[in-house]
This record gives structure tokens, C-alpha cells and sequence, in this order.
């Protein structure tokens, strides 16, 4: 081979290497399984209070993300985020990563999570489940510098439900 030729491929090389990188991130966070740490502890009102959630990475690549925020609604109004930074996880394995709970109003917050747990746990309904909306959103930025997000709404019941389940992938 030329010179030519060398540096023409590790050129197509060192562009091509942050695409994939990039790619396999998008690929690993629609496939990236999650569930608080201690499985069957989970409430809304402990999350209001930080903790831990432990993340399985389903793919054999390394996957990657800059922030999972999950916001939680009640009536369109919003309760506050629970927020994981920055983390990266090995192939086919899981981690657990602390995150912080934010809320303009954590008292009216952690009183509707307290309702709302106690129905969820088959108690008298005092509030309507059906306004109670998270939404899930991680972002992972292409080649470093382009934002990408993948969101997702999902009911109070069925994040209640995910973050208790006893099963991942990676056990």
C-alpha cells in the first residue's frame, strides 16, 4: 500500500469510530433496562427523598448517557425531577448510581406521593392515579456535541410498576 492509501483509511477510521460510538449509545439507551435499587421498595414518596437506581445494559457494547431525568406530573402541574448524571455501564452488566430528587414545592409533592403510594399498595383512592404522568427522558449527545434525547411518557402506575419489578436482564 501508499502512503496515500494508509492515511486515506485511518482518516475513514477516525471519522467513522465516534458514528458507531454514538450509534451503539442510541441503540443501548432504548434498550437500557432500569429499576430502583432495593426491588419492592420503590415509592414515590422514597424517590422524593433521592436514592438509588440500578441500570442493566442489555447490548455488548458500553453504553453511555449525560442525564436520565424523570419528572414526575400530577394535573399537568410539575410535582419535581428525580435526576441521574453522567454514567456508563459494561456490557451486559448493571450498576447502580445515586440520584437527587428536585421539587419548587417538595411538600405538596411529597404529600400527593404519599396518597398516591398508598392507593397504589390497594388503599382508598383519594386522588385520581390517572392525572399522576411521568416522564422519562436520557440524553446522550452524538459525537460529544450534537444533543440527542429519547423520551418517554408512561402513567405513575406503570413507573411504580418498572421500578419494583424483580427482574432484569443482567441478573
Amino acid at each position: 500500500m501508499n502512503k496515500h492509501s494508509v492515511i486515506t483509511i485511518i482518516a475513514i477510521i477516525v471519522i467513522v469510530i465516534p458514528f458507531a460510538y454514538s450509534g451503539l449509545n442510541i441503540l443501548g439507551i432504548q434498550q437500557l433496562e432500569y429499576r430502583w435499587n432495593n426491588p419492592g421498595d420503590f415509592s414515590f414518596f422514597t424517590m422524593s427523598n433521592h436514592g438509588e437506581i440500578e441500570f442493566c445494559n442489555t447490548i455488548p457494547f458500553w453504553t453511555s448517557f449525560q442525564k436520565l431525568d424523570i419528572t414526575v406530573f400530577y394535573n399537568e402541574e410539575n410535582l419535581g425531577s428525580f435526576v441521574v448524571n453522567p454514567v456508563t455501564i459494561n456490557p451486559l452488566s448493571s450498576t447502580v448510581q445515586k440520584g437527587i430528587f428536585s421539587s419548587e414545592e417538595i411538600l405538596t409533592a411529597q404529600h400527593i406521593f404519599m396518597t398516591l403510594d398508598f392507593e397504589f399498595d390497594g388503599g382508598d383512592i383519594r386522588l385520581d392515579p390517572n392525572k399522576l404522568i411521568t416522564v422519562i427522558r436520557i440524553d446522550t449527545p452524538i459525537i460529544g456535541i450534537i444533543p440527542y434525547s429519547s423520551t418517554t411518557q408512561i402513567s405513575g402506575f406503570d413507573l411504580d410498576r418498572i421500578m419494583n419489578s424483580e427482574d432484569l436482564t443482567c441478573d
